[in-house]
């Protein structure tokens, strides 16, 4: 056997290889993303959302729907 030869043996056993991530780290990800933009949800229509400054324009449905929430969390409305 060459030298030559010897080396090309050499690279072809080796392998590239990429990192893949843990589908365990990946789903966890995923879900903490979930659940953080849930909060974030559920905190401004708890929150922040008064009806007058709402997403949905002047309509206050969504604030009439949560209203006795906001005072048993602590919120003030009035």
């Amino acid at each position: 056997m060459t030298a030559s030869a010897h080396s090309a043996d050499a690279g072809a056993q080796r392998v590239r290889s990429l990192a893949v991530p843990h589908l365990e780290t990946v789903s966890t990800a995923l879900f903490l993303t979930a659940t953080v933009l849930v909060a974030a949800l559920a905190y401004y229509f708890l929150g922040y959302d008064q009806g007058a400054v709402s997403v949905f324009g002047e309509d206050a449905h969504v604030h009439e729907f949560i209203h006795d929430a906001r005072h048993f969390l602590g919120f003030p409305c009035h």
